[in-house]
């Protein structure tokens, strides 16, 4: 997230920005040019963390993770590299998406991570691959895989998507590629620290129209 958009969060509730010119706003979070808060503002819109009432001058925080209605809203929170283990998540959210409660049971148990890379294009989550770009939804529940489990780790501080493998002595993050990538092998004492942040339980795909 943009810091502009950090620090208007941040003062949301300190200030009525929607009585507020945006040359006020601008110099209450100490920005200096006004249409750089108006572009922020929209962002936040877009992403669902404010709402504007332009017509009554209201700007005030969202609460997208209500469990009223028949959707809940999962946070996305970065992004998660299915190549080599290169790519951080981030630690902020970036935006929510909406999903059916039908689909996803206890949403505050549940993340999402936009994948990147290749390595897990012939993976199987409920009938789907993992391509870059697509929405990978974790449950954050699961931090003890056990064989065969699609998950999300942190290997030396980079975020990775990838299935574990734990059999006969052997441990490690296997890709599932048309493409040739290594597994992460690690020993008994690595695993050790090897963040993981949860299970893949379901992925959802990018739309083309």
């Amino acid at each position: 997230m943009h810091d502009i958009q950090k620090n208007l969060l941040d003062n949301i509730d300190n200030f009525d920005f929607g009585a507020m010119s945006l040359r006020d706003i601008a110099s209450s979070i100490g920005v200096s040019h006004p249409q750089k808060v108006k572009h922020h503002l929209n962002q936040l819109e877009k992403k669902g963390f404010i709402s504007i009432d332009k017509g009554n001058g209201i700007i005030k925080r969202s609460k997208p993770n209500s469990t009223q209605g028949s959707f809940f809203s999962i946070p996305v929170v970065g992004s998660a590299n299915c190549g080599p283990a290169k790519l951080l998540t981030d630690d902020n959210i970036q935006s929510y998406v909406k999903i059916s409660k039908d689909l996803i049971k206890n949403q505050e148990d549940h993340f999402i991570v936009r994948a990147k890379g290749d390595s897990m294009n012939q993976a199987s989550i409920n009938g789907s691959n993992i391509e870059s770009g697509d929405l990978v939804v974790i449950n954050k529940r699961f931090t003890s895989p056990t064989h065969g489990d699609y998950v999300l780790a942190v290997v030396d501080e980079a975020a990775t998507l990838k299935r574990f493998y734990n059999k006969q002595g052997k441990v490690a993050l296997v890709p599932e590629s048309s493409a040739q990538y290594p597994p992460i092998v690690l020993s008994q004492e690595s695993i050790e620290a090897v963040v993981f942040n949860g299970k893949i339980v379901d992925v959802i795909k990018e739309f083309e129209f």
